[in-house]
């Protein structure tokens, strides 16, 4: 039985609220379905920058406000933007929830996004660009996913380039703002020790808000002379479908000042539409590298001293999910690494997994879901994030959908999904 309420208020919004009466602490976290998949060509980027311009005022709460208050009161607030949702939470004492709530309900509502204030902020988005070409691991993603994925969002970065920013306008950024983060778009979580109906009345006091259809012409409010501009449309996203990775797709980047050399390895894999996948590659990302007694961590660090460290990740997206494999290692070993991993998949692939492999896997991912719902942060980050790529219910049927596998369902989804013949693979070296 999920544990929370989930009411759909008039409107379109969502509002999700469990109450811990042993906490004093509220969190309120908002979620929108407005990350990077949303970007127009013409507008990569928009999105992580927006999010940082939400807290840049509306007419009536100037730039800075809102963090005062809430760090004044104790409180803290936070934001992030990824491809498939932006999100904003905000963490207070039960007594400070509907003064900060309403001042974070108006930036989401009512952002200005004044002009000088976005070319300040500008400036500060593309030092943040900057500053990730200094990190080897970031560059060698970004090279990845950009050969899987050369037409789809997921294939270029949340924080667009230098040039697209340098593109972009307050009057765009406005246009963006007003099409996506309407009701419709968006989730709002309070978790914590506040009644259902004294959350649900803050909503329905703060959350208010006119709907617009993406396909019409958005009054611009210039926030300098308390004008509206001329109609701006804002363009729809291209729908893009990716054609499956046929061989193997390889690329080497040589990089300067580069010690350590990296291998990642990469499977594209079911988005969100296909969820009982998606549990079943997390148990074989475990499987293949998670602890000292893993497959290959066992094989390739601990035996044969090939690599520093190795690891393998599933992230779950949306529309496409991928499986990647990392080792960070000498570069005279990157060739004879790469062939062992293809061959223990083959061997996951013809032989499957033992069963005390699995039970190990299980508890694993059953005990860290245990502890990844242990705080009001944590419950309400977890609801918002299924309720705006799929559904909250979800939420809480992963550790059952977990110990539903068998060693035949495992080895299954290795023999369709994690083929030693079709693989992304890019190579960072010392330059």
């Amino acid at each position: 039985m999920f544990p929370a309420s989930i009411i759909k208020l008039d409107g379109g919004l969502t509002f999700i609220h469990q109450e811990i009466t042993t906490t004093p602490v509220v969190v309120a976290d908002i979620w929108v379905r407005a990350g990077t998949i949303e970007e127009p060509k013409s507008w990569f980027g928009m999105a992580h920058f927006l999010e940082h311009m939400i807290f840049k005022g509306t007419a009536n709460l100037a730039p800075g406000v809102f963090d005062q208050n809430v760090e004044n009161r104790g409180g803290v607030s936070n934001a992030a933007t990824s491809y498939d949702y932006a999100h904003y939470s905000l963490t207070a004492a039960a007594s400070y929830l509907e003064e900060t709530l309403a001042q974070l309900a108006d930036m989401l509502l009512n952002a200005a996004i004044p002009d000088d204030e976005f070319v300040r902020e500008r400036d500060v988005v593309l030092e943040e660009i900057r500053s990730c070409y200094d990190d080897p691991d970031w560059l060698g993603y970004q090279h990845l996913i950009t050969s899987i994925y050369p037409q789809h969002p997921y294939g270029r970065s949340i924080l667009g380039s230098e040039s697209d920013i340098l593109q972009h306008s307050p009057e765009a950024m406005r246009c963006f703002h007003r099409s996506y983060y309407q009701p419709e778009n968006m989730t709002v979580v309070i978790v914590g020790g506040i009644s259902q109906e004294s959350a649900l009345n803050l909503v329905e006091k703060h959350f208010k808000f006119p709907q617009l259809s993406l396909n019409t012409s958005v009054p611009v409010f210039n926030a300098q002379n308390n004008t509206q501009n001329e109609q701006y449309v804002c363009p729809l996203r291209e729908p893009t479908v990716e054609p499956l990775i046929a061989g193997v797709r390889r690329q080497e980047i040589a990089l300067p000042r580069l010690e350590t050399a990296r291998l990642i390895m990469a499977w594209t894999t079911p988005g969100i539409e296909q969820l009982t996948t998606a549990y079943g590659l997390d148990l074989l990302s475990v499987l293949l590298a998670e602890g000292r007694t893993s497959r290959l961590v066992r094989s390739l660090r601990e035996e044969l001293q090939l690599v520093q460290g190795i690891c393998c990740n599933f992230s779950l997206q949306k529309e496409s999910s991928l499986f990647t494999i990392t080792a960070w290692l000498e570069p005279e070993n990157l060739a004879r690494v790469e062939s062992l991993i293809c061959l223990y998949l083959q061997e996951l692939i013809e032989y499957g997994v033992t069963e005390q492999e699995l039970g190990r896997c299980q508890r694993l991912l059953c005990n860290d879901y245990a502890f990844s719902t242990e705080t009001p942060n944590q419950i309400a980050g977890l609801y918002g994030y299924y309720n705006t790529v799929a559904k909250a219910e979800l939420a809480v049927v992963y550790p059952q959908k977990i110990l539903s596998f068998d060693v035949q369902k495992l080895q299954k989804l290795a023999q369709d999904y994690l083929s030693p013949h079709q693989y992304a693979v890019t190579v960072l070296k010392p330059g």
